[in-house]
């Protein structure tokens, strides 16, 4: 496989609470999955795992180049988890359509978070 992208990003979890605080369910409903949202409500904790999935989705959109331009939806980027615990990238949508053209086959992520920050890497991979 070749990598065709790369993208990272870094996030103040403060910048998401204060979104949050602002306007709850729009944001939660505009940015995360209906799964994402059962993920993070099962948490202790959930600030730090919504602003991990926020971080990924914006290092997504730079593995497709693409910004949030051209009809995409924070949902065309859902972050599953396998049993292990272990992110993936579901895309959905335009950026399902924009990774086809790019022949993008697979997106591999990470993610970590802090109580204070949210980090994300994204590779883009091809045959």
């Amino acid at each position: 496989m070749n990598i065709v992208g790369l993208g990272v990003d870094l996030i103040e979890n403060r910048r998401i609470a204060d979104v949050m605080q602002r306007h709850p369910d729009r944001f939660m409903e505009r940015v995360l999955t209906e799964a994402e949202r059962t993920y993070v409500g099962r948490m202790r904790d959930p600030l730090p795992h919504i602003a991990g999935r926020f971080a990924a989705k914006e290092a997504v959109l730079k593995v497709l180049g693409t910004g949030w331009r051209g009809g995409i939806a924070w949902t065309d980027v859902e972050i599953v988890n396998d049993a292990s615990g272990q992110p993936a990238v579901r895309l959905s949508g335009e950026c399902e359509r924009v990774a086809r053209r790019r022949a993008i086959l697979r997106i591999l992520v990470s993610i970590s978070h802090t109580p204070q920050y949210a980090t994300a890497t994204a590779i883009g991979l091809s045959t």
